[in-house]
């Protein structure tokens, strides 16, 4: 019993101690890296990938798997793009209504997502990996390969305006995931998450509708990518059919390390927080550092080996549905 207890008090607070052994290793290494100016460099990078983690964590929790996040960003930043253009290309007075139509894309998206995954009883990776193609595909059509811009300062105040040395979009983020730990930990929905990681077939018998939960889940993944995908267009002030590039590797590498455990029903977006700062940490550290990207990868696959290692039951022979 007491083996099992430290096992998993190693497993719930390892990932926080490695973030602040990361912090105090790059700090050591250069004193630049223990400033504001570059913890708000580190906060702007990881805000769009924590919304990403935050929506693929409610799958995983599933006990499913999520890989449409790439063609689901790409594809709602270059709606938002458009439809931003459409209306002014400005905030005001009507182009703030791009940002609840892109939301609800999102969410349509990641319906469809879901549907196609229960419906035809195909295995969530394949489905959702099929529809991050679909999704890119359909971004490339929009814009014939092209970038489009925006450039509305009011919207771009997101990145620019800052208020305690953080710009806005990062505290957009941190709002976004406290509703998430709402959604969580303080609703119907988000308590049938865990009871379908924990066991489908035991959900089933006490009488919730698992279909139903699986493709509400992945709905809200995909708001959370359209969120994602609208802070990436104020960072950068455009969008493209590339724009969710990296996002898949950025966002389960984060959800791993951060401790959600892949067979389901174990973590939370507080998880998916840590992870993401963890490898953003790793990211800024290795530039502050002057080291070179494939060590930055290197380590991150170690973590992830790591990570799975210490929170997988090898006596499981199949965890992802």
């Amino acid at each position: 019993m007491t083996r099992r207890l430290s096992r998993e008090t190693l497993i719930k607070w390892a990932p926080l101690l490695v973030l602040i052994a990361l912090v105090i290793f790059f700090t050591a290494l250069n004193p630049t890296f223990f400033s504001q100016r570059n913890f708000a460099r580190i906060a702007i990078a990881a805000a769009p990938a924590l919304m990403v983690a935050v929506g693929v964590t409610f799958i995983i929790v599933m006990g499913s798997i999520d890989l449409s996040m790439e063609g689901t960003v790409s594809l709602t930043a270059v709606a938002f793009a458009f439809i931003f253009a459409y209306l002014g290309g400005s905030l005001a007075p009507s182009g703030w209504v791009a940002i609840p139509l892109v939301l609800l894309l999102g969410g349509l998206i990641g319906l469809l997502n879901g549907l196609v995954h229960v419906k035809l009883k195909i295995p969530s990776f394949m489905a959702s990996l099929a529809m991050g193609f679909v999704g890119t595909g359909a971004a490339i059509l929009l814009t014939g390969g092209d970038i489009v811009k925006v450039s509305d300062a009011t919207f771009r105040g997101l990145l620019t305006v800052r208020w305690l040395g953080f710009p806005l979009m990062v505290y957009i983020a941190a709002f976004f995931l406290l509703v998430a730990w709402f959604i969580q930990t303080h609703t119907t929905l988000g308590r049938n998450f865990y009871a379908v990681g924990g066991g489908e077939d035991l959900a089933h018998a006490s009488g919730l509708n698992v279909t139903r939960v699986r493709v509400t889940g992945f709905a809200l993944a995909g708001i959370f990518y359209a969120i994602a995908a609208i802070l990436v267009v104020a960072r950068i002030g455009q969008a493209e059919s590339v724009t969710g590039a990296n996002f898949m590797f950025v966002s389960i590498t984060s959800v791993v390390v951060g401790g959600v455990a892949l067979w389901g029903g174990i973590g939370g977006v507080w998880n998916a927080l840590v992870g993401v700062l963890i490898v953003n940490v790793i990211d800024n550290g290795m530039v502050v550092i002057g080291l070179p990207d494939f060590i930055q990868d290197g380590m991150l696959g170690l973590l992830v080996i790591l990570a799975v290692v210490l929170s997988t039951d090898r006596k499981m022979l199949s965890f992802v549905k």
